[in-house]
Order: structure tokens, then C-alpha cells, then sequence
């Protein structure tokens, strides 16, 4: 086996190590930019008067970094290249996002906002993935170039992780199917042109089978944005949506019709082991702050790092990032190797919430190594785990992730694997 960095990898590390110094360090230095990320950063985000909504001044700066690194042939690494990407793997994606993550905050790689220069476009791959031919010729050079933007509704107010209960349904009506439902915690709806709704078309709560995505205008009568939920990390782009008869086309069905929670799968599955590796990459920067601080902090006479209360909480983190590193690269490689998803769903849930609780436990110890000065906003650790707390829950909570463990484990979901 081979555990190191391929080193088409690595150039592609060096060559955005040299973007990133040369061209988005620059912009975010540039008048007062930098408001976005040090004390200051939730509340120049976030639009206080406009239902808690991005700031149109960062979602501005955000799309100007998407711009430059689109330009640059970073952005869209991860797509095929018939869309203008580089194929890039799973593998080089967690590879990829560990490394920026650990950098710390930036322009570069901004996780609240799910913005960095290699973009993790989820939404565009399962229309590469499901949409038939004339939809992928119509929707993803409108995604990539910002003229439609695809929410994702699939939870609701009464059914969160467990979908197969969901209560949105879709009745048939000749080349038309009618909506009626909720969905809560709808990503990315304040400035969504679309929106992909997963409803009941067939079959019985509980099941797998029956459930349908659609792409839906949120511009169609009957779709209601009821509020904007206000969240531990603002600002929001979380909505609260209400559909009432709203009527969509038979041809805007996204993948087979009954099969939609396949192409959601694909949706939490792609994102989950990402979000393991950027939460890798976090929790280890809020470390390497945390080791420099005490190796320069003196108490009662000598530098704090020379204390074992503090060297072995951080100790014990590190040696679990070691460990949480070589399970998500190989998860990740296992993918590109073409092992089905579902085979394998175990070990993206074990990446997922370790990964996810890693960098909680190192934010707050981290907080905890550097007292008073950790636990202000000059240092990022209160941000870090504000952001990285909420994986714990979203796509997927920590429960039901060690339930898919248990599921394999136990042979409730299948025989156990080693």
C-alpha cells in the first residue's frame, strides 16, 4: 500500500498555496475585507435587518473569489471536463479540503458559506449524475455561471434525518404533478432560482420507494418562504418553505421517478466525507494554534506547554486526526475505485461524525489551552466550533450515523464488514 500524496496532488497543493498568496490573500486585504474574518465576521456577514441573510457586500466578495478561481482552473476541479473540470477524485477532494481547511480562515476556504476556491458543488454533480442528457444541457452551464441556483428540500418541520416518512407528496395531474407540503431547513433559498423538492409520489410512509425529486422555480405559485431560520451560526440561508399546489412539469423530475432519495444519497454521501475532511482540517489548525500558544505562554515561571494537563488533551487529539486521516483517504479511494456507495455507507458515516465531533473536541480544547484569549473572538475557536457544530447534526445527526454503523455491524442493514 502506498499512503503517500500522489504527486499530481500535491503540485495541484503547491499551485493553490501560490493562488491563494498571490491572488485571493490580496483581495481579502484589500479597503476593509477583512472585517469578514477577524472579530467582527458574524456581523458583516449577516444583513440583521433583512431576516438574518447574507450581507450583500460578502455574498459580492464571495462571488468575486468564485470568479477568480473559476478563472484560474480551480473551481470546478472536481467536475468532469466535458463541464470544464479536471475529474478530480474523492480522494483528491479530502485531501484537498483537509489542507485548506487547515489554514484557518480566509477567503480562500470560507465553510459557513460551504465557499472555497475548489468549489464543492454537490448540487451540479447530481444533475451530472441523474439529469438526463437535455437537462444537464440546459441546468449546469447555468449553475456554473451563476444563473440558477439549486436549493436542497428535503427535510421537514416533522421528519428531519429518517426521509422515508416524509409527508410532502406529488399526485399526478396528465404531464403535470401537483405539490402539496413543508420543508424546513431548506439550504440555500434566499437567493435560489430553483429548488429541488423531494415529495411522495407512491408507495407508503416508511419506504424507501416512492419519493421523487423535482426541480422547482420558487418563483411557482403556491411556494412560500414562511421565515428564514435563525441559526447558532449567522448569518442564514436556512428557510422555511410552505407548497401549496404547486404545479411542475413530468420532465423536471430529477432521476427516476419513485427513486428520488437515490440522487439525495448521492447528495449526502459526496458531501459527508468532504465535510469530514474540512472538519479534519479545522479541528487540526485550532491544535496547531493551540500548540503555538503554549509553547510561547508563560505561567508560574515556565511556558505552559511544559504541562502535562496540557500536552497529553491535545496529544490525544492529534493521535485521533491520525487515525480519522487514513479511514476518510481511504473511504475516499474506495469511491474512485467504483465501490458502490450503499456498500460502504458504514464507513462514510464513521468518517462523517468522528470527523464532525473531532473538530468540536479540538475547538473546545483548544479554547480551553489558550483561557481568556481563546475564548475571545480574536482567536477563532468560538467560530470554528459554532460552524463545525451544526455537521453534528445536519444531513445526517450523529445518532443516526452510529446507526448506520450498528446497522452493518449488527447485520440489520446488511452483513457486517471488516
Amino acid at each position: 500500500m502506498d499512503f503517500s500524496i500522489p504527486a499530481s496532488t500535491r503540485q495541484l497543493l503547491d499551485e493553490l498555496d501560490r493562488f491563494i498568496e498571490d491572488v485571493i490573500k490580496p483581495i481579502e486585504n484589500e479597503d476593509d475585507n477583512i472585517r469578514f474574518f477577524d472579530h467582527r465576521r458574524e456581523d458583516s456577514r449577516t444583513d440583521w435587518e433583512r431576516d438574518g441573510l447574507p450581507n450583500a457586500e460578502w455574498e459580492s466578495l464571495l462571488r468575486r473569489m468564485r470568479l477568480a478561481a473559476d478563472e484560474a482552473g480551480f473551481y470546478r476541479y472536481h467536475l468532469p471536463e466535458r463541464f470544464g473540470g479536471k475529474d478530480g477524485s474523492n480522494l483528491d477532494m479530502a485531501i484537498v479540503r483537509e489542507h485548506l481547511a487547515r489554514k484557518g480562515l480566509g477567503l480562500h476556504n470560507d465553510l459557513q458559506n460551504e465557499s472555497s476556491i475548489v468549489g464543492n458543488l454537490v448540487t451540479v454533480l447530481m444533475m451530472e449524475r441523474y439529469g438526463t442528457e437535455a437537462q444537464q444541457a440546459e441546468w449546469i452551464p447555468k449553475m456554473l455561471a451563476g444563473k440558477a441556483r439549486i436549493g436542497f428540500g428535503l427535510t421537514e418541520p416533522l421528519h428531519g434525518s429518517d426521509a422515508t416518512w416524509m409527508e410532502t407528496t406529488a399526485v399526478r395531474d396528465g404531464e403535470e404533478w401537483i405539490i402539496n407540503g413543508e420543508k424546513y431547513w431548506n439550504t440555500g433559498l434566499h437567493h435560489a432560482s430553483h429548488d429541488y423538492i423531494f415529495a411522495r409520489t407512491s408507495g407508503n410512509p416508511g419506504e424507501g420507494l416512492g419519493i421523487t425529486c423535482f426541480i422547482v422555480p420558487v418563483e411557482s405559485p403556491g411556494f412560500k418562504v414562511e421565515e428564514f431560520m435563525w441559526t447558532f451560526n449567522m448569518p442564514t440561508d436556512h428557510a422555511h418553505i410552505r407548497l401549496t399546489d404547486v404545479r411542475v412539469n413530468n420532465r423536471d423530475i430529477l432521476g427516476e421517478e419513485g427513486r428520488g432519495l437515490q440522487t439525495a444519497q448521492l447528495f449526502v454521501h459526496e458531501n459527508r466525507i468532504r465535510q469530514a475532511a474540512s472538519s479534519l482540517g479545522a479541528g487540526l489548525h485550532c491544535i496547531d494554534l493551540a500548540v503555538d500558544y503554549a509553547n510561547q505562554r508563560t505561567t508560574f515561571g515556565k511556558r505552559l506547554s511544559t504541562n502535562q494537563a496540557i500536552q497529553f488533551p491535545l496529544a490525544e487529539l492529534y493521535t485521533e486526526a491520525e487515525m480519522l486521516r487514513a479511514l476518510i483517504w481511504k473511504t475516499a479511494w474506495q469511491l474512485d475505485e467504483g465501490v458502490d456507495h450503499m456498500e460502504i455507507t458504514d464507513k462514510v458515516a464513521m468518517c462523517n461524525y468522528r470527523g464532525n465531533r473531532f473538530c468540536c473536541d479540538a475547538a473546545d480544547r483548544a479554547m480551553q489551552t489558550c483561557g481568556g484569549n481563546g475564548y475571545g473572538r480574536a482567536m477563532p475557536f468560538e467560530h470554528i466550533y459554532r460552524h463545525h457544530r451544526r455537521y453534528r447534526i445536519t444531513e445526517g445527526s450523529e445518532e443516526i450515523q452510529i446507526r448506520k454503523v450498528a446497522g452493518s455491524l449488527f447485520g440489520f442493514a446488511g452483513r457486517a464488514k471488516g
